[in-house]
């Protein structure tokens, strides 16, 4: 399992963001971060790959804020 900080950086690192720390619950993936369609679809195929999450397309969709996505992943804020 990933934990919120390893989900940080690899979001940060994906949409090319000058710090982890800009990636929080309440940020909007698109809106705040920056993504596109394209972005969230690699990182979602970097989770499965390198961690055995799967998620199906159409849940894509569903996920406006980071927090949405750590809720359906089940990644605890803390430790």
């Amino acid at each position: 399992m990933i934990t919120y900080p390893e989900f940080q950086a690899m979001l940060a690192k994906q949409l090319r963001l000058t710090a982890a720390s800009e990636v929080q619950p309440t940020s909007r993936i698109q809106k705040d971060l920056g993504a596109d369609s394209l972005d969230i679809l690699q990182l979602l195929m970097k989770l499965e790959d390198n961690y055995g999450y799967s998620i199906p397309d159409e849940e894509l969709a569903r996920f406006e804020t980071v927090a949405d996505v750590l809720a359906y992943l089940r990644i605890p804020l803390e430790p």
